[in-house]
């Protein structure tokens, strides 16, 4: 087995450990940072005291696995969503979470043999620490050194167990690593062992699933090489294109139906808390910081749960249509490259931008060729976001300033809000003009692809 890297190095297996045991260092710190929150005593609903919401702001070591411990019921270990369900004021009872079944099978796995959240953070770092090792050795694997922007990023450090979202990123990296690294499969046998991991991923968070659609475009096109057959003539694969979707929705159908008959109204609740969730600070995202002064009326709540997701829509058919242009050029589709365009336009457009969402985008900064500033301009924009939220929200509860001018706070919470903002819309463009790191000949006759957006020829960062 070779560590292969995307400028044509090459390294030993050594290397792949090594790169594991990094990322179980920087996981490490990243469980001290947030057990930075815990203790030192605790009261009789095991809850950290004193003044636990005032220290995670604070000290910048808010988790939402400690913050969670209480008012879903996973302190008394009640199985999720089977005997719950949600109020009409919108609050979830009975063991409901607001996550899929997946994640809300860890959060109850993570309770089960513990009895405050100190120790309920200790144990949902220990389920999800392998997801985070996992997801270094396949990225190893695919782009070879490259891979340490992920076990040494700080985003690993700010929000590795910040919520439970390293399930999804390996289900996301692992798909990636079937469709490139599997052998003694064909394209459609590793295309649909990729649409399960797809479809298990969005049975942790629903975002692997937007992906299904780059990787059913690839198999329809032929994968790579467009399916030319020796007359020249493209053919499409249509039957592997179903199987694809086939395989994703048969996944999502089977891990969510067992809940969905156990308990309806509970499976049920935990999408309507997501549909149901209001545009406020919480959230984060440009929705309210660029109409707070009308994110208090119902008008404004309504309108944005129409336009945010049919601008979410659009951004996925722009990406795929560029992608498919690409496609017309090199004869391949660009399915990784379509998959990071996707997850910019979600991110950007979503009314949710929770400060863990980096996590979802790190693995494609290793997967495309993008340039390094690109990179470093993100991770600055995301810390200052990621750090400046929690002291002001600090500042609010303690009755301090925090206007714009009366402190860095709030500064760094606007400088991480519109340059993370402007950097999706960059990095959108930037990911359809990059090459895939994950095969050292893609794209390999760049003078023959043009960009698509603008700008120079999309070659590599690395050239």
């Amino acid at each position: 087995m070779r560590w292969r890297g995307g400028s044509g190095r090459r390294g030993t297996v050594a290397g792949l450990v090594l790169l594991c045991l990094l990322t179980g260092v920087v996981l490490l710190a990243g469980y001290a940072n947030k057990a930075r929150c815990t203790g030192p005593e605790f009261n009789e609903w095991g809850r950290s005291v004193p003044a636990f919401q005032e220290r995670a702001y604070g000290h910048v070591c808010y988790s939402d696995i400690q913050k969670l411990w209480i008012g879903r019921e996973v302190d008394r270990h009640m199985f999720p969503y089977v005997h719950g369900g949600i109020t009409e004021d919108g609050d979830l009872y009975g063991g409901v979470v607001e996550y899929p079944v997946l994640t809300g099978m860890l959060m109850w796995l993570g309770a089960m043999f513990v009895d405050t959240d100190a120790g309920f953070l200790a144990a949902s770092a220990l389920l999800l620490a392998p997801f985070g090792v996992a997801t270094a050795w396949w990225l190893g694997r695919l782009s070879g050194r490259r891979a340490l922007l992920w076990a040494l990023g700080p985003p690993l450090v700010l929000y590795a167990f910040h919520n439970w979202d390293l399930a999804p990123v390996a289900c996301s990296v692992a798909a990636v690593f079937v469709m490139h690294r599997s052998s003694g499969r064909s394209l459609r046998g590793r295309a649909v062992l990729a649409a399960v991991l797809l479809g298990l991923g969005a049975a942790f968070k629903v975002y692997p699933g937007m992906f299904v659609l780059p990787l059913l475009l690839y198999v329809l096109t032929g994968g790579r090489g467009g399916g030319e057959l020796p007359d020249g003539v493209r053919r499409f694969d249509v039957r592997g294109a179903l199987g694809v979707a086939g395989a994703s929705i048969a996944t999502v159908v089977a891990v969510n139906l067992p809940f969905a008959l156990a308990g309806f109204e509970g499976w049920l609740a935990s999408f309507e808390f997501q549909s149901r969730r209001r545009v406020d600070l919480s959230t984060n995202s440009i929705w309210y910081w660029g109409f707070r002064p009308y994110s208090d009326t119902e008008t404004f709540q309504q309108i944005i749960g129409v336009v945010s997701p049919l601008l979410i829509l659009v951004s996925f058919a722009l990406a795929c249509l560029l992608g498919w242009r690409r496609r017309a050029r090199t004869g391949t589709f660009p399915w990784i490259q379509v998959c990071a365009a996707m997850l910019c336009g979600f991110l950007l457009l979503h009314k949710v931008h929770s400060p863990q969402y980096a996590l979802w985008l790190l693995p494609f900064f290793v997967l495309v060729s993008v340039r390094w500033g690109w990179i470093a301009a993100y991770l600055m924009a995301d810390a200052a976001m990621g750090i400046g939220i929690f002291r002001w929200m600090y500042l609010i509860s303690v009755g301090e300033p925090r206007g714009i001018h009366d402190g860095f706070a709030a500064q760094a919470v606007m400088i991480g809000v519109w340059g993370r903002a402007a950097l999706l819309v960059g990095l959108f463009v930037a990911f359809l003009n990059a090459r895939s790191t994950v095969d050292e000949d893609e794209e390999s006759s760049s003078s023959r692809d043009r960009p698509l957006v603008g700008g120079r020829p999309a070659v590599s960062s690395e050239q």
